[in-house]
């Protein structure tokens, strides 16, 4: 109660009054203050003349403001930059200056601006600087007829063409940004890249002076000694010789040619990878492999394919098309250490062509000496014969098959109705092309022979042989002629009516031979 009356006591005094009611307005004044000055003006600090050699301050006539006319090595700053120039003319009152002749501009430890002709606005912080204009930040020089430059957010910006230089590349384009606190370019309208190694056009392209990638979207082409890339966005590390890139993109690594949804490849190792839909095309030998994953070896030559792997041996007669759960090519040597392709193919192998078509679980088809071998359950259709063993090769010559070699329980089977079948059995076989048409067969060891002879369309008899060796001659895909080596023996027989004849070994696969590429998919 005490303390209470004693500030009723005070209030009560006139003179301590007064004091509270001045103490209280000054209070209130400061917050009021404090409220309505924006915080960039709190902490924003004008600019401010540190030197010039001489000094002449006029009013001017329409503001009746200060111009300062500031006449050699004149220096200014504010908490932003630093600012040299030979002169200027400094309104102090608006917070601004405009300088003439061998403008500088310092911001921070490494980024400077020079130029002819320099406008600065204190308050926003914006700068345009014209005529012979060079921004340097650490390694990178761009230069440029003018820039406006922000140094609040550090980006500079030019419309009239510009060229920059960052270690062993120079960029050019029409419009540019410059983010110096991401160490960032972005560039638009004829872009250009030119590195010693290649040149690299783009529509839009942002590229990082630190790291020295390229991030491209919109068309875009590099052209090197050792590399062409194609593509419409990806990114391009132009230090570490690695790139990235997708939509309609295409390599060419000079060994080969690679398309996909996207490619990853780099140069120094020559390792590349691509995803979905992806072409490699060899134009030397005039072979594509398609798939939907891959990756591969520039030196020495070696990819693997898989996912709806595809095959192609390009001709302009009868293109040959291969399927397999995977293809793998290598590049080995010969004895005089010649390199060569060898391609191997395995798990639900699928051939066709207008002229061959086959199936077996895996083959293998050296570039050496042009030959195609197939292993487990391998089955061949030629024209109207069906050919089987326990495994094969197919020698080929310009692209054409030259003979097959079939080894152990070779058979030979061909549809004469719907019940019979002529059939030729041996140890071992060797069958002969022209024109892609079988012509002739030999057959060694343990031969066997049931042919149905036929007057008109129908079945006279049924002609069955054995004979240690045999020749077979081709007519149109028609027997000819028939030659029985080492003791031959045989007799013809009249048709039977029920149960057709058929030789130990006898099998029927028509409903697996690939009647058209598509087929080549099926299990």
């Amino acid at each position: 109660m005490a303390e209470i009356n004693i500030l009723k006591h005070l209030v009560k005094n006139t003179s301590v009054r007064h004091l509270l009611y001045v103490v209280i307005i000054l209070f209130l004044v400061l917050i009021l203050q404090s409220q309505n000055v924006p915080g960039n003006q709190q902490t924003k600090k004008r600019i401010e003349l540190e030197w010039a050699d001489s000094v002449i301050i006029v009013k001017d006539p329409l503001t009746g403001k200060d111009i300062n006319h500031l006449l050699g090595n004149v220096r200014l700053h504010d908490n932003k930059i630093k600012m040299w120039c030979d002169s200027a003319l400094f309104y102090p009152d608006i917070n601004q200056v405009t300088a003439f002749s061998k403008i500088h501009i310092e911001q921070g430890d490494t980024l400077n601006l020079y130029g002819d002709y320099l406008f600065y606005d204190g308050k926003s912080g914006l700068a345009f600087i014209k005529t012979n204009v060079v921004l340097i930040d650490k390694e990178t020089h761009l230069y440029t007829d003018s820039i406006h430059y922000d140094v609040n957010t550090r980006i500079a910006r030019y419309t009239e063409r510009g060229r920059i230089t960052n270690a062993k590349n120079t960029l050019t384009s029409i419009i540019g940004a410059y983010y110096a606190s991401e160490n960032l370019f972005h560039f638009k309208d004829s872009v250009k890249i030119v590195n010693p190694d290649y040149v690299m056009t783009a529509d839009t392209m942002d590229y990082n002076t630190l790291s020295e990638i390229a991030y491209f979207t919109g068309p875009t082409e590099l052209k090197g000694d050792s590399l062409y890339l194609y593509c419409e966005k990806g990114w391009y590390d132009t230090k570490k010789e690695v790139t990235s890139v997708w939509k309609n993109a295409m390599i060419d690594n000079r060994k080969q040619i690679v398309h996909g949804d996207s490619l990853f490849f780099n140069d120094s190792t020559g390792y590349g990878e691509s995803f979905r839909n992806v072409v490699i095309e060899d134009t030397i030998n005039k072979i594509a492999v398609e798939g939907n994953y891959a990756w591969y070896y520039k030196q020495p030559e070696k990819f693997l394919v898989t996912d709806r792997a595809v095959f192609i041996q390009i001709s302009k007669q009868d293109s040959l098309f291969l399927h397999s759960d995977t293809i793998k090519s290598i590049t080995k040597s010969d004895t005089s250490g010649k390199g060569y392709r060898l391609m191997r193919a395995y798990h639900g192998c699928r051939i066709f062509s207008k002229d061959l078509q086959s199936k077996c679980d895996s083959l293998s088809y050296s570039f050496q000496d042009s030959v195609i071998r197939l292993y487990t359950a391998p089955v061949i259709w030629s024209g109207e014969d069906q050919l089987t063993s326990d495994s094969m090769a197919v020698f080929t010559k310009n692209r054409q098959t030259d003979r097959l070699e079939l080894y152990n329980n070779a058979f030979i089977a061909q549809q004469v109705d719907t019940t019979r079948f002529d059939q030729i059995k041996g140890r071992s076989l060797t069958g002969y092309f022209k024109n892609n048409e079988l012509y002739k067969i030999n057959i060694k060891g343990n031969g066997e022979i049931l042919f149905y002879l036929l007057d008109g369309e129908a079945v006279a008899g049924v002609e069955q042989s054995k004979c240690a060796n045999i020749e077979i001659r081709f007519d149109k895909g028609k027997v000819s002629e028939i030659f029985e080596y080492e003791n031959p023996e045989g007799f013809i027989d009249p048709p039977l009516p029920v149960n057709p004849v058929r030789l130990d070994g006898y099998k029927w696969f028509d409903h697996l031979r690939p009647k058209k590429k598509a087929d080549i998919f099926n299990k």
